[in-house]
């Protein structure tokens, strides 16, 4: 369980690091497909290709929702934002526990295309990802550059060797 959660999250983070925005017209008929199957009434607002992938984001009865797509119409991911109220107990626990001084911006649930949940919750320059029932898996930086806010994968020295904190849960620097 622990390598599918770590396959998922390292998916979503390397996406992330190459989301370029593009038109509608420039979308896939096979993903622009799955999407109008999926949401018949909704208007995509953004379009985004992320490495093989397409990104949408739209508003939907149940919030703000962006859905990944491959580029064969299959939907991989459905991210929906949330109430800061509606996240895990354990994981606003451990939020309040290791990053005190930081105030939740935004939250948000994701569930893959195996159904597997996983909690989103941003603070500050960073996402902080948690399993369905609110243990912490791992901790994502948010890198400024010349295509926006890209996430990109925290990353430790340790030894003169790089270290993803997907590979090994560890506890945030206090």
């Amino acid at each position: 369980m622990k390598t599918l959660i770590a396959i998922v999250a390292l998916t979503f983070t390397t996406n992330c690091l190459f989301a370029q925005k593009i038109k509608a017209d420039q979308v896939p008929a096979p993903v622009a497909k799955s999407f109008a199957a999926k949401h018949p009434d909704v208007k995509a607002e953004k379009w985004e290709k992320e490495g093989d992938n397409y990104e949408v984001e739209f508003d939907a009865k149940e919030g703000e929702t962006s859905l990944l797509i491959d580029s064969k119409g299959n939907i991989m991911e459905t991210e929906v934002e949330m109430d800061v109220a509606q996240l895990p107990q354990a994981a606003k626990d451990y939020i309040a526990t290791h990053y005190k001084e930081l105030k939740i911006k935004e939250c948000a649930k994701i569930t893959d295309a195996h159904k597997v949940v996983t909690y989103e919750a941003e603070v500050k320059e960073m996402d902080l990802i948690f399993d369905a029932k609110g243990n912490f898996i791992k901790e994502v930086k948010e890198e400024h550059g010349d295509k926006g806010d890209d996430d990109k994968e925290h990353m430790d020295k340790k030894e003169g060797k790089e270290q993803h904190e997907h590979m090994d849960k560890k506890e945030p620097k206090k």
